[in-house]
C-alpha cells in the first residue's frame, strides 16, 4: 500500500510543477505587456493600450472572470470565441489539478507522513526526475520545429478541431500574439519546470544521504 502511495505522489509531485509552470505565464499579464514594444506589435493599427484591452479582456475570458469572449476593439469570429472557449476549458482544469495537487503535499507535511522510498529517494526525486525527462524529450522536438510542435500540440489538445486555426482578416487577435510570444511562453514554462525539479531532486538526493 506504502508503494502505491509513493507511486501517486510521484505522479502529483509531477502534475504540480507542471500545472504551476504553465499557470505562470498564464497569470502573469506583464509577461505579455513587455513583448508589445520589442516585437513592434502597435505596427498593426492598435495603440500600446488598447493591444493591452484586447489581451485582458480575452484572459478575462480564459480565466473565467467573464462569461462573454471579447477582444477589445477587435472583431472575432464565432470560430475563434469557440476556440478561445476551449483554451478556458484547458486553463481552469490547469488550475484546478494545481489547486488538488497542492494541498496534498501540505497535508502530508503537516501530519509528517513518511512515503516509501525507491532505492533510498523520496516520490517526489522520481517525480521531478519523470517530468525532467518529459521536457527534454519535448524541447528536442520545440528546438526542432517549433511550428510543428505546436500544430501536433493543437491536433492533441483539441482533437477533431480546426477553429484554432486563425485567420487576420476575421479573427485580428492573432495578429497581436505572435509565434515568438508563444515560444517565449514556452521557453518560461521550461525554465521554471526545470528550476522546480532540480531543486526537489536535490532536496531528495540530500535526504538520501542523511537516512
Amino acid at each position: 500500500m506504502k508503494k502505491t502511495v509513493s507511486v501517486l505522489l510521484s505522479i502529483i509531485t509531477a502534475l504540480a510543477i507542471l500545472t504551476g509552470s504553465i499557470a505562470l505565464p498564464v497569470l502573469l499579464r506583464p509577461f505579455y505587456y513587455a513583448h508589445i514594444s520589442p516585437l513592434g506589435l502597435t505596427q498593426y493599427g492598435l495603440t500600446e493600450t488598447e493591444i493591452k484591452d484586447a489581451y485582458d479582456d480575452m484572459m478575462d475570458f480564459c480565466l473565467g472572470f467573464s462569461d462573454e469572449f471579447s477582444a477589445g476593439k477587435l472583431p472575432f469570429s464565432e470560430e475563434g470565441a469557440a476556440h478561445f472557449a476551449d483554451v478556458r476549458g484547458m486553463f481552469i482544469a490547469d488550475f484546478v489539478i494545481f489547486a488538488v495537487c497542492v494541498p496534498i503535499f501540505i497535508v502530508l507535511k503537516a501530519i509528517r507522513y513518511e512515503p516509501y522510498k525507491f532505492s533510498g529517494f523520496p516520490p517526489s526525486f522520481y517525480g521531478a526526475l519523470g517530468l525532467v525527462v518529459l521536457a527534454i524529450v519535448i524541447g528536442v522536438f520545440v528546438a526542432v520545429d517549433f511550428n510543428a510542435t505546436f500544430m501536433v500540440f493543437h491536433k492533441l489538445f483539441f482533437p477533431g478541431k480546426t477553429n484554432w486555426v486563425f485567420y487576420p482578416d476575421i479573427d485580428p487577435i492573432i495578429i497581436y500574439l505572435p509565434e515568438a510570444f508563444f515560444r517565449n511562453c514556452a521557453i518560461l514554462i521550461f525554465s521554471v519546470m526545470a528550476i522546480a525539479c532540480v531543486v526537489i531532486m536535490a532536496l531528495g538526493a540530500k535526504k538520501s544521504q542523511t537516512v
